[in-house]
C-alpha cells in the first residue's frame, strides 16, 4: 500500500513535467445532472490523457542502467502514449505493445514520438508479449501494477483535493485502477469524508470482478472501450480500491459513447468514452445518495478522434 507521502513525493517529482490541469465547475453539467458538478480536466493534459504523470514519475526514478536497457509497456492507448512522449523528452529508448483493437490515432502518435509500436491481437497477447520483453531485459513500466506509477497518478487526486471547492462525491474511470488508487490515496488523506466512486464498462469489468472474488481474477474483455480493457487488475490496485474506494458501477458501452456526446453538448469538453462512463455513473451515485451531493468528475482523457465517435454512436443508435 502506498500512503500519501509517496504521491506528495511524486508531485514534486514530475512537477514542471507535466501540466496542472484545470479544475473547474461545470454548470452545464451542474444543469444536466442537477447537482454542482466539479470537473478535473486530466484530457487537456499534455498527452491527453492523465497517463502522463505515472509514466514520468517512473521514468524520474529509473537509473542509468534500467534507462540504457530501454523500456517497454502495454497498453490499450493512452499509457503507450505517455510513455513514448514522455520517453522522447527523456531521451529513452520505449517500445509499446498495443492490441489491434487500440485506436489507430494511438498508435499513430506513439509511432510518431518515436516508439517502437509492436501490435498483437489481443489485450492478453499485448500482456504476454511484454511480458516476454521484460524477460529479455527491456524495463518494464507497468500502467497500473507500480507503486511509482500509481503515486504519480495519485497527483491527480492532490490537485483536484487543493483546488475543488466541497465536494461530497468524486467519480473515477477504472481500468487496471492506477488512476482510481493513486486518487484514493490522496483524497483519503486530504478529504477523508468524501466518498469514492468508481466506473467500468460492460466487458471491461475487471475491478467489479475483482471486488467480488476478493482478489484479482482474469475477465474476458469484450468492451470497445479499449483503455479500460485491462484482463485482470493488480493486487496493489485492488488493495488500494477494496480499502478506499465505496464500490465500483459497471456501465454499459452504449452510454458511455452518449456521455461523450453529454459532455461535447453540456461541458464543451471532447472526451474518450472511458471518461463518458462517468456521466451515467453519476446520475446512479445521485440515485444512492439522495439529495445535497456535490459531484467532481476525474475527466480522464480525450483520445478519440470524431470518426472514432461518429462511428460508435452510429452504431449505437445515437445522434
Amino acid at each position: 500500500m502506498i500512503g500519501i507521502s509517496e504521491v506528495e513525493a511524486a508531485a514534486g517529482l514530475v512537477a514542471g513535467h507535466v501540466v496542472r490541469t484545470p479544475t473547474v465547475s461545470s454548470p452545464g453539467l451542474s444543469a444536466l445532472l442537477g447537482v454542482p458538478v466539479t470537473a478535473k480536466l486530466e484530457l487537456l493534459q499534455r498527452t491527453g490523457s492523465f497517463k502522463a504523470r505515472g509514466a514520468t514519475a517512473k521514468l524520474l526514478s529509473l537509473d542509468e542502467a534500467e534507462r540504457a536497457a530501454g523500456v517497454v509497456a502495454v497498453s490499450g492507448g493512452n499509457h503507450g502514449i505517455a510513455l513514448a512522449m514522455t520517453a522522447a523528452v527523456l531521451d529513452v529508448k520505449a517500445t509499446v505493445v498495443m492490441p489491434r483493437t487500440a485506436p489507430a490515432r494511438a498508435v499513430e502518435i506513439a509511432r510518431d514520438a518515436g516508439a517502437s509500436v509492436r501490435l498483437t491481437d489481443d489485450m492478453d497477447g499485448a500482456f504476454a508479449l511484454v511480458t516476454r520483453l521484460r524477460d529479455e531485459g527491456l524495463t518494464l513500466v507497468h500502467p497500473f501494477d507500480d507503486p511509482l506509477v500509481v503515486a504519480g497518478q495519485g497527483t491527480v487526486g492532490l490537485e483536484l483535493a487543493d483546488d475543488a471547492g466541497d465536494l461530497t462525491d468524486v467519480v473515477v474511470s477504472v481500468g487496471g485502477g492506477g488512476l482510481i488508487a493513486g486518487v484514493a490515496v490522496a483524497l483519503r488523506a486530504r478529504r477523508p469524508d468524501v466518498r469514492i466512486w468508481g466506473v467500468e464498462t460492460e466487458g471491461a469489468e475487471a475491478m467489479s470482478a475483482a471486488l467480488a472474488a476478493g482478489g484479482p481474477v482474469p475477465v474476458k474483455l469484450s468492451s470497445i472501450v479499449s483503455t479500460l480493457s485491462a484482463p485482470s487488475v493488480s493486487r496493489l490496485t485492488y488493495d488500494h480500491v477494496s480499502a478506499f474506494v465505496d464500490d465500483v458501477l459497471v456501465v454499459p458501452d452504449r452510454e458511455a459513447v452518449r456521455g461523450v456526446l453529454e459532455l461535447a453538448e453540456h461541458a464543451k469538453v471532447w472526451t474518450e468514452p472511458a471518461a463518458g462512463a462517468l456521466l451515467p455513473a453519476a446520475r446512479r451515485v445521485l440515485e444512492r445518495v439522495g439529495d445535497g451531493a456535490r459531484l467532481g468528475l476525474v475527466v480522464c482523457g480525450g483520445n478519440a478522434t470524431t470518426a472514432d465517435v461518429g462511428r460508435w454512436a452510429a452504431d449505437f443508435g445515437l445522434h
